[in-house]
């Protein structure tokens, strides 16, 4: 017997057997249990996503021996012959290759006849929008008002080039791409039946390389299982791909996050052996900066996935503008990769740009003699000053003395973190806690439940070492999740801007000039255009 491909022998035969279209499934499945029948039904959606497979389920669902119903038995000839492409009433029709008007009256000539075997006679017709205009007029007064023995099934890739007047005569259900949860999930379903073995890595690659097409991820599937000999690991997928590993392209954003030009062209050039399509790599480059901004705005990139941690990693490295920088950098130079000389100089260019480009902290500008920050000058003013009775660390904990000396919660966090360098999930961290206690060297910072997922690892060892950087090395950490008695950093600074929009809204009303347009002639103060003027120091 010949091999059968993936994409046909598992392709679904009940409704219970689709991926990824609940919506469309619930929809469909009432319809049919409780009569309520449509006589034209469209499925749009881009490739591969199950619109014709869906139709053929419905067909099937209408005509089984067994009655309508949302559950065909599967069993009887007319289930199987559907299953088989070969049931005379489903009348499959390619709009690609009937174009013409003549070969559109042609088919519905037989509209009118009776169904030969099943309760309804079904026109499934796909890419419906490559009829011409002359086979859409041909085919609307058929579609507004058919017998009641005929059911027109429409699917199509690109709804917006067909007419409206065929598009309020249909129900429209909107076929979604598939995430790589779905398509990766259904590929170790398929290779566990199969006995295939296989790594999630390669996997999650070829769930990718599909871009949300559950049939281009099992086309790609069959080819990875003959390219690796009956196995699917990822390097395999990746030299059938053209693509690279992913620690390829962490390496390059390691190089940016240390401004390193020469260790960001050698990681280029290693890249590069392995004669890589560079537009794909600017793509992935992409996809990981997207979820380090995931990383640092929720805490979690949203999917599970064995790369969290050099995520996290990064997160903490890069400052949330920097990332946000790079994205906008790598957007634009995609547009313009192809224009370049050759696509590897291209990519240099883009992550040269990057690193040009990057923000100048604090850190570079005294690196440098510029300026210092003003987040600086307290610390500053502070250390020259006069020592001033202040709630907070006593001389003894200083010291390292071992009497306990609890500061009241929240009292004094805002100084122990002020011009600290922290970024990322780890400058979210100490500005969302609030001081429990300060003993013998020994920080305990609260955290509420709402926040929990900035407490990581990797961004409490970065508050750690930061704090000790600046207070002494033999600061030790500790974060608790309780309720919060005091406001955090993060709910002080919300709270002085507030202040100062109130503040501005209410100097704008007293405005002399406000109250006599007011006045003279009826206006109206639009407070949500009123913003307060930040001052340069």
């Amino acid at each position: 017997m010949s091999y059968e491909v993936l994409a046909r022998k598992w392709r679904p035969h009940r409704f219970d057997e689709l991926v990824g279209q609940e919506h469309v499934v619930q929809a469909l499945s009432n319809a049919l249990d409780n009569d309520r029948l449509h006589h034209a039904y469209l499925f749009t959606g881009t490739r591969g996503v199950g619109k014709t497979t869906l139709a053929r389920i419905f067909a099937k669902s209408l005509n089984c021996e067994e009655g309508v119903s949302s559950k065909p038995c599967g069993k009887c000839s007319i289930c199987r012959e559907v299953d088989e492409g070969r049931f005379v009433d489903l009348i499959e029709v390619d709009a690609a290759s009937r174009t013409k008007v003549d070969q559109t009256r042609e088919l519905l000539e037989n509209v009118p006849y009776a169904p030969v075997r099943g309760r309804y006679k079904v026109y499934l017709i796909d890419e419906v929008h490559m009829f011409s205009g002359s086979s859409f007029n041909a085919l609307l007064k058929t579609l507004e008002e058919p017998p009641e023995h005929v059911k027109f099934l429409l699917a199509t890739t690109d709804p917006q080039k067909m007419p409206m007047t065929v598009l309020s005569r249909c129900l429209q259900f909107s076929l979604k791409r598939m995430t790589l949860e779905q398509i990766t999930g259904q590929l170790r379903h398929i290779l566990e039946s199969e006995k295939v073995e296989c790594d999630d890595a390669a996997l999650l690659a070829l769930a990718a390389a599909a871009d949300g097409s559950m049939r281009d991820a099992l086309s790609l599937l069959d080819q990875a299982i003959a390219f690796g000999g009956g196995e699917v690991h990822q390097q395999q997928v990746e030299a059938m791909l053209g693509s690279v590993s992913r620690d390829y392209v962490f390496g390059l954003l390691d190089a940016l996050a240390s401004g390193d030009g020469a260790m960001l062209l050698k990681r280029i050039g290693d890249l590069a052996e392995r004669a890589p399509d560079f537009v794909g790599v600017l793509d992935e480059l992409l996809r990981i900066l997207h979820n380090i901004a995931l990383m640092q705005i929720i805490g979690t990139t949203g999917e599970e996935s064995p790369e969290t941690g050099r995520y996290e990693e990064i997160a903490g490295a890069l400052p949330p503008e920097d990332v946000q920088l790079y994205y906008q950098i790598g957007l634009s130079g995609k547009q313009e990769i192809n224009l370049a000389p050759d696509s590897r100089s291209g990519f240099e260019m883009i992550l040269l740009r990057m690193l040009a480009f990057r923000p100048e902290t604090p850190a570079d500008r005294q690196a440098t003699g510029g300026e210092k920050p003003a987040a600086s000058q307290p610390q500053q003013a502070e250390s020259t000053a006069a020592p001033a009775p202040k709630p907070g660390p006593t001389a003894s904990q200083e010291t390292g003395g071992s009497s306990p000396n609890p500061v009241p919660a929240g009292a004094d966090w805002g100084q122990l973190i002020e011009g600290i360098q922290l970024g990322g999930i780890s400058k979210q961290l100490a500005a969302n806690c609030t001081l429990e206690r300060f003993t013998d060297n020994h920080l305990v910072l609260l955290l509420s439940e709402q926040h929990q997922a900035l407490k990581t690892e990797l961004s409490e060892r970065r508050l750690q070492e930061a704090l000790q950087q600046k207070h002494g090395s033999s600061l030790s950490l500790e974060i608790r999740v309780g309720q919060q008695q005091a406001e955090t950093p993060a709910q002080q600074l919300a709270r002085a801007e507030n202040e100062r929009l109130e503040d501005a809204r209410r100097q704008m009303a007293e405005d002399p000039l406000v109250q006599a347009a007011q006045k003279h002639f009826d206006a109206t103060l639009l407070e949500d255009s009123v913003k307060p003027v930040t001052r340069g120091e």
